[in-house]
């Protein structure tokens, strides 16, 4: 299995997460079915199937999480090294294409969130970032097309 590297933040929001879908989540999910199996005939009862489909995602979702905190190891940020780009670095990068400068989180795929400012180290950028230091260039190929990003500065939250 994958080590999920995981900040305390992001172990703390995905347990959160979990407890509610095992709790409220399987509630809800089973009052719909409930419901729907009393309108009658199950075999053309659409509220039903849906509320079965719902109750297949709402599974789905739990397995995902429960996997991804059994395999999951709390990285302390304090420890970050900032001479290279390590998850949990936040990293400054200049586009030279557009010539703007950003500045994003390096995450788990978990825990990302781009509107935040959280990218994945698995997204294109992210690992092309990785043990990357000041000043160096990456290219990295995206569906806009190919981005030169220039480092200016890593840090931690």
């Amino acid at each position: 299995m994958k080590v999920n590297y995981l900040s305390q933040e992001g172990y703390e929001k995905l347990n959160k997460e979990l407890r509610q879908l095992k709790t409220e989540g399987r509630r809800r999910i089973a009052e719909e079915i409930d419901e729907a199996r009393s309108k009658g005939d199950l075999s053309e009862n659409a509220e039903y199937d849906a509320a079965k489909e719902a109750q297949g995602h709402l599974e789905k979702r739990i397995a995902e999480l429960e996997n991804a905190l059994a395999n999951a190891r709390i990285i302390d940020d304090k420890n970050i090294d900032t001479s290279k780009v390590y998850i949990l670095s936040t990293v400054t990068i200049f586009n030279k294409k557009t010539s703007k400068e950003m500045k994003y989180t390096l995450v788990s795929k978990q825990e990302a969130d781009f509107a935040a400012g959280k990218i994945s180290v698995d997204s294109p950028i992210g690992s092309a970032l990785l043990g990357k230091e000041v000043g160096e260039v990456v290219k990295v190929k995206v569906p806009a097309g190919l981005l030169e990003l220039e480092i200016r500065n890593i840090e931690r939250n």
